[in-house]
Order: C-alpha cells, then structure tokens, then sequence
C-alpha cells in the first residue's frame, strides 16, 4: 500500500530529535495544566486514592519519560507500554464522554459543545494518535503488557466501584453504569490493540537503546 507524501514524511520526522523536543514540550504543559485541571477532585480525594484521579495527565507524564529517554538514547519497556496503552485509552475515553454529553445536552449539539470542550478533544485525540503512532519504537513484551494491563483494570475497578471516576457532564448523570461498562471494553481494547502494534518484529524498534533501569 502506498502512502502520500506528507504521511511519509511524518514517519521520518517522528524519531528526529528536534521532533521529540517538541513533543516533550507539548506533553509537559499538557501535563501540568492536566493535573491543575483536576485539583479540585483531588482536593476531595482521601489518601492514596489520588493516585488514580487525574488518568490523562498521568498518561502524558509517562510518555513525556519516555521521550525523553529516546532523547538520550535510552528505552523504559514498562514506561512505553503504560503510556502506549493509557494514551489511546483515556485520549479516546475523554472525546467520547464529550461528544455523549453535547449529544444528551438539552441544547443543540453544537452550541452545547463550549472552546474547552474542543481544545480537550483536539488534545486528547493527539494523545491517542501518539500512542498509535510511537508503537512502531516500542520493545515491551507480554510481562509489561501485563502489568499495565492490571493496573488499567484496577483503575477501572476503583474509579467506578468507589466513584472517584472523573466528574462527569450534568447530562450524564444516570449513565454511570453504561459509562463504566464503556471504560472496562475500552481498557481491553486498549491493551489488545498495542499487543497487536507492538508484538510483531519491527526494524524501528529502540531495541539499539540501553535499559534505563537494567534488570538485576
């Protein structure tokens, strides 16, 4: 299959170390405002429960690590496949949970969706596709996989067995079970999908990087 140009281009430009400057950039504010977006939740969080609060920002801190480790020639498999599978999750979560609430709001669509709500879609569908797009420089294997793949569920079983999920749109009051159920096939989905980009063999894969933490 033939790709066009700019699609060519962009694969070239993804593993350029001015390229992942930039993004570190980017998810590094993207990071920050995340967390100060969710201060008032966590403000009413007890304990370690916080923890599992502010899911997207957690996400982009992670990739953020992992970029900036292939800035120095260095790879984190368990820090790939957290942010790889929390990335598309909470990146397609939050567009999703907009879009249901501007469909359930009283008002028209449209004018029911506010500036926020596209900067958060437009941001958050670029979490997702970073996570897709870097899979092709990721060396996880199943153990990673794994263990990002229980912490995600036990994210899940927290957020709506304990109701620290994120606060959601008055329009979605009385949808928290249909919302939880969503989350749940989501996080599978999640966690299928990058074991199918990252599991085959790839010429890309930073496996020529060191371990930043060597197993002992």
């Amino acid at each position: 299959m033939k790709h066009p140009w700019w699609w060519n281009r962009l694969m070239l430009e993804l593993d350029k170390r001015w390229f992942l400057q930039i993004l570190v950039i980017v998810n590094f504010v993207g990071t920050l405002y995340g967390y100060y977006w969710y201060k008032n939740q966590l403000a009413v969080t007890e304990g370690w429960l916080k923890l599992f609060v502010p899911d997207s920002p957690t996400a982009s801190a992670a990739f953020t690590l992992v970029l900036v480790l292939y800035i120095v020639r260095k790879r984190s498999p368990f820090w790939e496949a957290f942010a790889g599978v929390t990335l598309f999750k909470y990146g397609i979560w939050a567009v999703t949970m907009i879009l249901a609430a501007a469909a359930r709001s009283p008002e028209p669509f449209l004018e029911s969706l506010q500036w926020t709500d596209w900067m958060l879609m437009i941001s958050h569908l670029g979490m997702a596709l970073e996570g897709v797009l870097y899979s092709r420089f990721f060396t996880f294997g199943i153990k990673e996989l794994i263990l990002v793949g229980g912490w995600t569920l036990l994210n899940d079983i927290l957020d709506y067995g304990l109701n620290i999920h994120p606060w959601l749109s008055l329009s979605l009051r009385g949808t928290e079970e249909v919302v939880a159920a969503f989350t749940l096939g989501l996080s599978l989905f999640s966690i299928l999908l990058f074991a199918l980009l990252v599991f085959p063999a790839k010429q890309e894969r930073k496996w020529n990087f060191p371990l930043w933490v060597r197993n002992r």
